[in-house]
């Protein structure tokens, strides 16, 4: 049984100190979806040590716990969420050496990429605008117009709950594949990550790379509305937004969810929808895809329950 006693006791001595918290609040405030429902406590850490004294104190606890970044991939259920969602947005330090980048894992992608400008460092012009976090970039092996994190990330540190203890990744270890990482396959959790940039003395280039990234995004990705991105991962040999709008699902509709009539690829909150509205309308969409196709598309976005 859960001690929620204990674990509220625990936050209560570090509020404001060592972290932020709340009690039954709304995972739509943490989701660019808007969608999900109440979650016992919101937690989020100022640093690594914070973050793994939670952990550590909802385990001894038996509080069930979930680990995320900005939230821009993330599908909450509707029924909410019995227990903690620990939310790293306040782990955001960054510290710059040379062309290398030390960053906790809370740190917003678009963000670094405007303070990489300023050092005239290139190497993440295709991060401008995504509205993730390094932490969670990392887990997925995000990526855009051509780029990847996975090519960016010298090392990762982590913390294992299984075995108490703070360790690293190499390059290699992160096992980096399509929206892929080996911390999607293990109850691991990013703490920070040193990122490996390159110098560029033309500082107008890499702001005009951006600039014109950014324009792509706004033309042609429905960011008016709120979305998770990208729901589908490419399949090979097709694009998967291309083949949705082929298949004429453009603007198909469950209660409030809808398939942009911008980009074919996002599911959008058109109106108030509900997570049981994105799950039927992903499902109606992978099953429209295997009867054309006969190809099972996967989905990019995390459903948290």
């Amino acid at each position: 049984m859960s001690d929620y006693k204990q674990f509220s006791v625990f936050l209560e001595s570090r509020n404001n100190k060592e972290l932020e918290y709340k009690t039954n609040a709304a995972l739509s405030d943490y989701s660019t979806f808007k969608i999900g429902g109440p979650a016992d406590f919101i937690v989020m850490p100022y640093s690594a040590e914070a973050l793994i004294a939670t952990l550590e104190c909802a385990k001894n606890s038996n509080v069930r716990c979930e680990v995320i970044g900005n939230g821009s991939n993330i599908l909450f259920a509707d029924e909410g969420f019995r227990g903690a969602i620990i939310c790293t947005s306040k782990m955001n330090k960054v510290l710059f050496s040379k062309n290398e980048c030390v960053c906790d894992a809370g740190v917003l992608l678009s963000l670094l990429s405007l303070t990489a400008l300023k050092k005239s460092l290139t190497g993440l012009e295709w991060a401008y605008g995504i509205p993730g976090s390094v932490g969670g970039a990392i887990y997925m092996n995000a990526g855009a117009y051509g780029g990847e994190i996975s090519t960016l990330v010298k090392e990762s540190v982590y913390f294992d709950p299984s075995s108490g203890k703070v360790k690293k990744f190499s390059n290699a270890e992160h096992e980096f594949s399509y929206r892929h990482s080996v911390f999607a396959d293990k109850n691991l959790v990013i703490l920070s990550a040193v990122l490996v940039l390159k110098g560029e003395e033309d500082r107008e280039k890499i702001k005009a790379v951006m600039d014109d990234f950014m324009f792509r995004r706004r033309s042609k990705q429905p960011l008016e509305y709120p979305s998770a991105g990208s729901v589908f991962k490419r399949y090979p040999g097709y694009y998967t937004a291309q083949i949705i709008d082929k298949a004429g699902l453009k603007g198909c509709r469950v209660g409030g969810a809808q398939v942009s009539q911008k980009h074919a690829g996002f599911i959008v909150n058109a109106d108030n929808a509900t997570s049981k509205d994105v799950l039927k309308l992903i499902d109606i969409i992978k099953e429209k895809i295997y009867g054309l196709y006969n190809i099972n598309i996967e989905t990019e976005i995390r459903y948290i329950v």
